[in-house]
């Protein structure tokens, strides 16, 4: 098994939470559980906290405005999303609000969107949503959403490099997504012997 092989059966964190991207209707929630993500708060959290979005049944731009502020806060609680509770419930009101209004829905979004820079560009402009939500929520649809053509992040070109891996590499579907869960979850925390790509990584090797 070559080096990339390994580094696609490490799990992007849209698969470990069950989504399908080919379906429209995942594309959203993989888009509410960016914004989750995006938040400077453990992946454990995030993941749990979309988890409880899931078991409420709210998941779809609808259930989020009929749901509430009061709702969204409760289940964000749930999840431990306590440091970013009020803010994140009036973001999504105001970004799925701000998105039935301008677009209809992510699809239309996307479809009107000239070319990748300017899908970029729409998606910032939502109240809450940065450059880390918009990398995030991009580079796991490459390959899927024509326009989705993020710059690779910091972190992914990091540890392609660590692995002897091409940038352009770095850009193939999953793979800059499983990189930066490596580099997250591996890396930074310096568990090199424990890490999936460790045989592959010149760094582990000389520690």
């Amino acid at each position: 098994m070559n080096i990339k092989e390994k580094i696609l059966k490490v799990a992007t964190y849209s698969q470990e939470l069950g989504l399908d991207l080919r379906r429209e209707e995942d594309r959203f929630k993989w888009f509410l559980a960016s914004v989750l993500f995006a938040k400077r708060i453990s992946s454990q959290i995030a993941k749990r906290t979309f988890k409880e979005f899931e078991r409420e049944g709210i998941v779809t731009p609808e259930s989020i405005l009929e749901a509430g502020w009061d709702k969204l806060v409760e289940v964000l609680d749930s999840g431990g999303y306590v440091r970013y509770d009020f803010s994140t419930a009036s973001n999504l009101l105001e970004i799925v609000s701000s998105l039935k209004e301008k677009y209809g829905s992510l699809e239309s979004l996307h479809t009107q969107a000239k070319d990748s820079e300017d899908l970029v560009k729409r998606l910032l402009e939502f109240r809450g949503v940065g450059p880390t939500g918009v990398n995030i929520f991009l580079r796991e649809l490459r390959g899927i959403w024509e326009k989705a053509k993020p710059m690779v992040s910091p972190i992914a070109k990091k540890v392609a490099s660590k692995l002897g891996l091409k940038e352009e590499e770095a850009e193939y579907p999953d793979v800059e997504s499983s990189l930066v869960r490596i580099g997250l979850e591996f890396c930074k925390d310096g568990k090199c012997s424990i890490c999936p790509v460790r045989e592959g990584c010149y760094q582990a090797n000389i520690t």
